[in-house]
């Protein structure tokens, strides 16, 4: 058997250069590349290997290793898992930092390749920087916090153990239905020991992506469940579009007459004015969508998790509604005791389509009504304007006078729904928009017309704040020469902008809209909204009462961004906001920053969801009180499971 000598460093790259994926009988590579925040825990081994064996990967400098690890968690996501990016960083608080992405990757079910550098195999020089000694078991390291957040780990702890690591690794990252962050431990002595590795290892490897086909069996009590039904609503979920099921769905829903709600990761699956598209669903969706829910007596859920935010908290849907879920996990098709089809979406929708043959939807015009009420509110979100004294929030919570406040501390006149809806009517119909946190997801799914797909990339399985900017690098690596916009609030921009600068470096231009009201708005709305004062939700200054309900405190956003090489732009007027995004058009090569400063309290809010949160039984307060008998009433409609 013919061999090769390297160190297990220079092997891991090595295979990393050999792997592709085939989908549909298309092979590309499925490796596109590296972030690196080198240290002392990973520069002289894995740097070393990528110095000397690298031939096609990329590899970029991030800034902070959970920015270049989200980076890469939304390259994957827009690429739909077809291409992934590794990410390598040191030991000890390196590593750390990572573990959060790697949270965010699990959660939304994304594929990621984690490297972090470890303490030494060996022992003989413990306790070595950054290496923290449990005095109960000298082999954990900070990299085990990995464990819980990913779908597979593994500590490398000799050179010839890579092989079996890397093909776990792969299948897990290849496994449509079971993928998320995988997580390689390299301990940083066994990163330059040398093994004599099988030359065969690291031929050209294809890793084939199969559609699992559905069950005649599972169809056949499909198709039963769904002619029994007369109303039955399709949840549109991520799935769909991570199986490029698009065309199957579309020809689905209107063979059928089946009316279809979306969920954060399925939307944009089909565009915006689809006629049986009711836009989101749930606690962050539409009155279209929620209304026709709580009416079906079928809900099909296609690549749909069923989030408490789809679901809201599984009070949305009838007691007596039935479910018929595709989806390849087992394990998400058998949820709310569904009618389980494990089949790739793209195969499954046209098999359940001609086993339905002849069958058609009684919903009569209540989709159409449904729809043309929701429009006529979007077209009221979208002018909603800043009249001073008269201006009724739209979030009509007892602290309203926040709003008049903060346009008098700021100067500001814009509302959160009017500047969406400048965006959305200005920026190309291809451009792709990203999100995570806060309230804007809230109004986007609500509110955000996609005209293309996949135009619309929300991360909300874990709704991870400081996502947003580091995601928007990742999806122009993707897109390429289309525009990106990052929709991040003012709270999620202070967390994590670190990738802006690596935009700046790598000269890509990405959109900023940076949404400044001075606050967590979502979380303040959630707290007022239960009874409580404000409390750490609203940036003000502290006064002598000891509490921070002086005036709002100003932040130049511009000046930040043009302190790192980005341009930008202040928006206080509707005016100003257009003629930004007007000049941000012509820039190229640059990333732009949009200082947007919106009115708080001016986003959207309702529309017949209901979301379970950790309401207090006993309280002094009588509005706690008064929302624990709500949370009673809501309790027992829910479903149970």
């Amino acid at each position: 058997m013919k061999t090769i000598r390297l160190t297990m460093a220079q092997a891991l790259v090595r295979f990393l250069e050999n792997q592709y994926i085939s989908v549909d009988g298309a092979e590309q590579r499925f490796v596109r590349g590296v972030f690196m925040l080198p240290g002392h825990g990973n520069v002289v081994g894995l740097g070393q290997a990528l110095l000397q064996e690298r031939r096609s990967l990329e590899i970029y400098q991030g800034k902070n290793e959970q920015g270049m690890a989200q980076a890469a968690v939304a390259f994957a996501k827009q690429m739909k898992r077809k291409q992934i990016f590794a990410v390598t960083s040191s030991v000890g608080p390196g590593a750390a930092n990572m573990v959060t992405a790697a949270a965010t990757a699990t959660a939304n079910n994304i594929p990621v390749l984690l490297l972090p550098g470890d303490v030494y195999a060996c022992r003989q020089p413990d306790p070595v920087l950054q290496q923290i000694e449990q005095t109960h078991d000298l082999s954990l390291s900070t990299n085990d916090a990995f464990r819980p957040v990913c779908r597979y780990f593994d500590r490398i702890n000799r050179p010839e153990q890579l092989m079996s690591a890397l093909l776990s690794a792969f299948r897990v990252l290849t496994d449509p239905a079971d993928t998320g962050a995988v997580c390689l431990a390299l301990p940083q002595d066994v990163e330059g020991e040398a093994y004599d590795y099988p030359a065969s290892f690291f031929a050209r490897r294809v890793h084939v992506l199969d559609r699992r086909p559905p069950t005649q069996a599972a169809i056949q009590a499909a198709a039963q469940a769904i002619r029994q039904a007369r109303r039955p609503l399709l949840v549109c979920g991520g799935g769909v579009r991570y199986a490029e099921a698009h065309q199957e769905l579309r020809h689905f829903v209107q063979a059928l007459g089946i009316p279809f709600g979306e969920t954060q990761a399925g939307k944009s699956a089909l565009v915006w004015d689809h006629p049986l598209n009711l836009g989101g669903i749930g606690v962050t969706g539409c009155a279209a969508a929620n209304r026709l829910a709580k009416e079906a007596d079928l809900i099909i859920g296609v690549g749909t998790r069923y989030t408490d935010f789809t679901t809201s908290s599984k009070w949305l849907f009838r007691e007596d509604a039935r479910f018929v879920n595709i989806n390849v996990s087992p394990f998400q098709a058998l949820k709310l005791d569904a009618v389980a089809v494990v089949a790739d979406a793209k195969t499954a929708l046209p098999i359940l389509e001609e086993a339905l043959a002849g069958y058609q939807a009684q919903w009569g015009d209540q989709v159409e009504k449904a729809k043309a009420d929701w429009l006529e509110e979007l077209n009221r979100l979208d002018g909603q304007r800043y009249t001073g004294s008269d201006y009724v929030p739209l979030v009509n919570d007892r602290n309203a006078a926040s709003a008049h406040r903060f346009a008098r501390d700021l100067g500001a006149r814009l509302t959160q729904t009017q500047a969406l809806g400048a965006i959305n009517r200005l920026i190309p119909a291809d451009g792709v928009v990203i999100g995570s946190s806060g309230s804007l997801p809230g109004c986007m799914q609500r509110m955000w017309r996609p005209r293309t797909p996949d135009s619309y990339n929300m991360e909300y399985g874990y709704s991870c704040m400081g996502y947003e900017i580091s995601g928007a690098l990742g999806v122009k690596l993707a897109v390429g020469g289309k525009e990106v916009y990052a929709m991040v609030g003012d709270g999620s921009f202070c967390m994590l902008h670190s990738e802006l600068l690596t935009a700046v470096q790598e000269h890509k231009k990405i959109n900023i809209c940076l949404f400044d009201n001075a606050s967590f708005g979502c979380i303040n709305n959630l707290q007022t909204a239960q009874g409580n004062d404000t409390l750490c939700t609203e940036l003000r200054y502290r006064t002598a009462s000891g509490k921070h309900d002086g005036d709002f405190i100003h932040v130049d956003y511009a000046a930040i961004a043009r302190g790192y090489g980005a341009a930008a732009f202040t928006c206080r007027t509707l005016e100003e906001l257009e003629r930004a995004l007007i000049a941000a058009a012509d820039i190229q090569d640059q990333p732009v920053l949009l200082d947007i400063k919106v009115l708080p309290k001016s986003m959207t809010d309702g529309y017949g969801a209901w979301w379970r949160v950790g309401t207090p039984q006993v309280s002094e307060n009588p509005l706690n009180r008064a929302c624990w008998e709500d949370h009673l009433a809501h309790e027992r409609e829910a479903r149970k499971y």
